[in-house]
């Protein structure tokens, strides 16, 4: 249950992001659970290759270029899902960052609604 509460609030998230950006494009809300399930996938299975791949690189930037990882990762959703465009890299960079914090603050407030039970 707590999966599915969690895709729901990245679907809401890319939407509103989706809404604030204008270089991303989601069709409608379904469209954002799928792309909620693709990221996660992405996340699950492609993304510790990428950071195995890049490790040097980034040890050297400190851990940054996990944000280009993290750009990849959006544009392969965007390939991947019809109804999900994505207009460039650097768009796919600022929408990542935005809605890993974005993310952050909806989960955050998940965890409070349930210590205060």
């Amino acid at each position: 249950m707590k999966l599915v509460v969690k895709l729901l609030l990245t679907a809401f998230a890319v939407l509103v992001l989706s809404n604030l950006l204008s270089g991303i494009i989601v069709d409608d809300y379904m469209t954002a659970i799928i792309i909620a399930f693709v990221i996660a996938v992405l996340n699950l299975f492609v993304r510790p290759v990428l950071v195995i791949l890049t490790l040097p690189v980034t040890i050297l930037t400190l851990g940054l270029f996990l944000f280009v990882i993290n750009a990849i990762i959006i544009l392969m959703a965007g390939k991947l899902v019809s109804g999900f465009y994505v207009n460039g890299f650097f768009t796919a960079l600022l929408f990542s960052v935005l809605l890993s914090i974005f993310r952050s603050f909806l989960f955050s407030l998940m965890k409070e609604e349930k210590m205060n039970r």
